[in-house]
Order: structure tokens, then sequence, then C-alpha cells
């Protein structure tokens, strides 16, 4: 853009400032392109906005680098700054701007999921905080937590964990499964409880999860002793053995508060743009555990960290204490009480604690987020000097922070997908990855299948940067694919590479080991003839071996999938050659789908309209699924392997 029209664009920007109302609201700022950098909400538009502008943001830390990027503004005003924060909230989570912090989405985290309406609840597993009448408790930043919860959970309240199909069915059979036979399910599929005592059972394991084992003992303690009285001592030996389990499991819970009080501790720590915000959960006055949160390349300071961090957090159904424990105020704090009371009908608290207990509690959060991001800035150090040792090897432009592979799968030439997985800093990033069927490429041909998901890939660049390395599974021929594709479509700026072990004919002609086998793998790379033969104990070798096999993995994962979803029918329609005469032909003559899956060569050959090349393609088809229970090849040269 010229000065004049640079000149020209602040005066526009400016004059549109101006214009704002002075109601609540909330406001995003563009840049050239249209993208949104920020979203902010105010109690008066037009005097948020113009700090920006006039006084510098108020001094806050993110205005240097934000300021001059933004080329428009847009506004929507709300009746109040409460209608205010839960429309800023939706439109971080649709827009994603850079300039905020976005708390990942809690598909991201594991929950145990109870709901009260099923006529027997139990305890599942989940990814997501719904509106839906059930009870969540999480979340749980690993699936080993939560199952050890779990397992500890139905030692004391044995609720039924199987399928509601599963139910039914030992319900017809009249016959309880091996859980009840262990003593972990009351079996009420078979009667083995009444529907008011398993509603006991599903209101003690609730109360337990929300911290209130004390009261749980309680009740337990007073049933026990009044089946004790009426001399039904299998019952009271029962209730004293859940008892005991409750206190062995509570001992190791520690007391940091004398006041039975359900609140949530916060502690915040930063190292640069690295940030680590560590929730510290007390149900009851004992410590129940915490979660840690990680913010990468945080533009904005710590205060408005926190504020936008509990807006997120609190957000749908999540449980609310009755008291939240900060490190330092928070903008908006009484519009977020305000908020939180009229969702839960009770007041919620936000407090920065001085002294005492509390400020000791914060303390202990604030101690474990800084050392989460210590750990968290080490790894990072370590995975950097990591990429810049692959630089070096692969003589790379710049270090690939961001690495994409994509691998073809297929079986026998049908069913073909593809995998996109992505690395971000070394590390798998499952926001990247993604899964193709393939739409044009001819059965069988991976050079084309590859060629059509670039060129998909390749079309988004503007909503999906490029990556720092692209790798392919293969040789030189799918190279050779690739760098065609990338100057088709004049990028051939985009480095790349591909990776394969050596061929029969290159090395000693044993077979491939998986795990230090004794071929080596080859990378090439674009206008270099002889491959690069890193040692396999490489850092930077092993690196591009990961993700190389992850590619794998996603593409057999979704190729097992399509397997298993379609029917025999639909296999038989995509075999190529296999037309609908031939298919009638088959199914006129043998009979049923299955008959044709386990027929030889040789009866596939008797069918009329079917040909010895049509044969042997139907029994290798079969034979390949029947070798591959679950599984689909890792791929290789294209056409040498039925999973390639």
């Amino acid at each position: 853009m010229t000065e004049a029209g640079a000149e020209a664009a602040a005066s526009a920007l400016a004059e549109r400032v101006g214009g704002l109302p002075a109601e609540p609201g909330v406001y995003l700022f563009r840049d050239a392109k249209g993208s949104v950098l920020y979203v902010g909400k105010a109690q008066s538009l037009r005097a948020r906005v113009r700090s920006y502008f006039v006084r510098g943001g108020d001094g806050r830390q993110s205005i240097h680098a934000l300021v001059p990027r933004i080329a428009d503004v847009e506004v929507v005003v709300t009746r109040n700054v409460k209608e205010a924060l839960l429309l800023e909230n939706e439109l971080i989570k649709k827009h994603r701007p850079r300039f905020n912090v976005r708390l990942r989405d809690d598909k991201n985290y594991l929950a145990l999921r109870l709901d009260p309406a099923e006529k027997h609840p139990r305890f599942t597993e989940t990814r997501r905080f719904l509106r839906d009448g059930a009870i969540y408790f999480g979340p749980y930043t690993s699936s080993q937590s939560l199952r050890e919860t779990l397992r500890s959970l139905q030692r004391i309240f044995p609720l039924r964990t199987c399928s509601d199909g599963v139910f039914r069915s030992y319900a017809r059979r009249g016959r309880p499964c091996l859980e009840h036979a262990v003593g972990r399910c009351v079996a009420p599929c078979c009667g083995k409880i009444e529907d008011a005592d398993y509603a006991e059972l599903v209101r003690g394991a609730v109360m337990f999860m929300r911290g209130r084992a004390d009261d749980v003992v309680g009740e337990l303690q007073s049933d026990m002793d009044a089946a004790a009285a009426a001399e039904r001592f299998e019952e009271a030996a029962r209730l004293r053995d859940r008892i005991a389990s409750i206190q062995r499991t509570i001992e190791g819970q520690a007391m940091v508060s004398t006041r039975p009080v359900d609140r949530d501790a916060l502690g915040l720590a930063r190292d640069g743009n690295q940030v680590d915000v560590q929730v510290m959960h007390v149900r009851r006055g004992k410590l129940m555990g915490g979660n840690s949160y990680a913010f990468r390349d945080v533009r904005i300071d710590s205060v408005e960290v926190l504020g936008s961090f509990l807006a997120q957090f609190y957000a749908g159904d999540r449980e609310l204490p009755a008291e939240i424990l900060l490190p330092e105020p928070v903008e908006d704090g009484e519009t977020l009480e305000a908020l939180w009371r009229e969702r839960t009908g009770r007041a919620v608290r936000l407090h920065v604690p001085q002294r005492g207990e509390l400020r000791r509690l914060v303390e202990m959060a604030q101690r474990n987020a800084g050392l989460t991001l210590a750990e968290r800035t080490r790894r990072e150090r370590t995975d950097a000097e990591l990429l810049e040792a692959l630089q070096a090897s692969l003589r790379l432009p710049r270090r690939p922070d961001t690495i994409e592979c994509y691998d073809i799968s297929h079986l026998q030439g049908a069913l073909t997908v593809a995998s996109r997985v992505a690395f971000v800093g070394a590390r798998p990033n499952k926001d990247g990855y993604r899964r193709y069927k393939l739409r044009e490429a001819a059965a069988g041909d991976d050079y084309a299948a590859m060629r059509e998901v670039l060129r998909r890939r390749l079309t988004r660049l503007e909503t999906e940067p490029a990556p720092d390395l692209l790798l392919i599974d293969g040789g030189k021929g799918q190279l050779n694919t690739v760098l065609a594709v990338l100057e088709d479509l004049g990028l051939q700026d985009i480095p790349a590479a591909s990776l394969a072990k050596e061929r029969d004919d290159e090395g000693d002609g044993r077979r491939v080991l998986r795990h230090g086998g004794p071929k080596r793998e080859r990378v090439f790379l674009p206008n270099v003839k002889d491959p690069v033969l890193l040692a396999p104990s490489d850092p930077g070798l092993l690196l591009l071996q990961r993700v190389r096999d992850e590619s794998h993995r996603f593409a057999i994962t979704y190729h097992r999938e399509l397997r298993r979803k379609s029917q025999l029918r639909s296999v038989l329609d995509e075999l190529p050659g296999i037309g609908p005469v031939k298919r009638r032909s088959l199914l006129r003559t043998l009979g049923s789908l299955e008959r044709i899956r386990r027929a030889s060569i040789e009866e596939l050959e008797a069918v009329p309209k079917v040909g010895r090349a049509d044969a042997a393609l139907i029994h290798g088809f079969f034979r390949a699924a029947r070798d591959l229970p679950g599984d689909a090849s890792e791929g290789g040269e294209p056409g040498t392997d039925p999973g390639s």
C-alpha cells in the first residue's frame, strides 16, 4: 500500500472509531485481509476502542503488536456487559483470534458422565460437557487418571458399567455377567437389587465424587447400625466394607482448609509469551486434584489472561464452586459473579486472599503452574535443538517447526484413503490431522492419489498456512509427484522430502525388521540424486520415523473404520473391473456374499462372466482382508503392497 493509501485507511479507521456507540457490547479488530485479530468486550464501545489508539491501550503489553495490524473494527451492541461477556466467548471460539487467549474445547479432555434420567444410571467416559441434564465430573487430563478414579469408584459403589444393549441382553438371559461375580456390579439387569436401593447407590457415588465423602460415610454408618440392630448381619457387613473402602480412599486426600467449602484456586505462571494456568480443586476442605492449561504466544497481560480464562473455563454446565481464589483481581469480576449467580441460583465469590490458609492455597497453585511451565519450557528447548539438527541434516531453508506427513492406504485398490498428520514443535498437533476420501484418483494409483490430496490441501493456504516441511511416505517417485504438484501451483518454496526403507536390491537381502532392523531409512530430497542416509540413532531421523509411523497409524485407523462400516456388497462395488453384471452373476451362482468371500480361485473362475483375472482379483482381495484382521498393511512403493 502506498503512503497516501495508508494515510487514507488510517483516517477512515479513525472516523469509524469516533462514530462507535457509547453502549455495552463486543468489538472485533480485523486486519487488512479481514481476519479477526482480537475480540473484546466493553461497557462503552466507543471509549474502549478509542483507548487503543488514543492512549496506547492503557499501556497493555499487547497493544504495540496489535494496533499496527488493525485495518477495521466491527462492533455488536448488547443490552448489558453480561450479554457482552457471553457473546465474547462465543466469538473467540468461532474466530480463534491470535491475540486472544483461547481455552481448548472440552472435547480435548476426558470427563465422567452420569445421566440421572436413566433408569439404572452408570458412569461413562466422554470428551464433551453438554447441557443435557447429565452430571459431569472432570476434566481429567489423562485417561489413566480417569480410569483409576473409575476403578476406585466401582469398588465402593458397584454400579453397572455395560452399555444399554449388553444390559438388555443379560436381562433377557436372566443371568448376570462376570462383573457381578467379582463384586463390581450389583446386577440390576437381573433384579439382584431393588430400584430404590440402586438409586441410593447412585446418590452416594455422586456425593462422593463431589467431595462429600464424610456425609456418605455418616449415612452408611447409620444404615449399618440399623441393619445390625435388625440382625441383618450380611447387609451390615457389606456396608462396613464400603465404609472402609471410602475411608482408605480419602486418607490419601490432603486437608488444605479447615472450612468444608467447595472452592477452586487458580495460579498463573508466565515466561515471556508462554503462560500456564493451574486450577486446584478443593471440595469439602480436601484437595481433590488439579489441572494445568498451557497457552503459547500470549500477547495480552496476565490480568486479561485470567479474566478470559475464567469466562471460558466456567462456561456451559461446568460445576461452579462456592468460591474461586485468584492471585490478583480481574476486570469484570462483578459481572462474572452476577452471571454465575443467575446460572446457579447461588452466590459464587471471586476472592484474592492476602494471608492465611487461602493465600497458601493460591501459592500452591502458583507453584504448580511455575513447575509445569518450567518443564514445558525445558522440553520445548530440547525440541528446538532437535529441529535445528534436522534442519542442518536435510539442508532446509528454515527450522521445521511445523511438519505435515501424508500417507495413502488401500486394500487391493479398494477403499483408497489418505491421511495427514501434523507435528508442531516436534510433537503431534491433533488439530492439524485430516482424513481424505479420494474422489478422482483411479483405484490403486498411489501417485494420482497423492496428487489429488496435495492439491486439495495446498489450495487452502489462506486458512491453513503451509508447513515448514512436507514429508511423504515413499521413495523418489512419490517425492517427484509432490514436486510436480508444488510447481504446478507455484509453491516451490515449500520444502519437501520423502522417507522410505532400502529396497531388497539395495541392502543385503534380509527382511525388514521393525525397530532397528538391518535395512536403513533413506531420505530423498529435491534436486539431490542420491538419498541421504542418516545414522539409525540420529535424533532427526527418529523424529521423521515417528512422524511417518503416526501417519501410517492414522491412515490405517481410518481404513479400518471404513472397512468395518462398509458391507460386503459395497466392497464388491469398489473392486476395479467388477461391474454390476459380474456382481449379479457372482451372487446368482454362489448364492450369498459370504460364499463369495470364502470361494477359491477355481470356484470364482467357474462363475459365468468372471474371468481368471477377475477371480484372482476377488480372491486376493478377500484373502488380504482375512490375513489382516482389523488392519491394513503399510504402504511402500505403488502397487507393491495391498495396504499401501
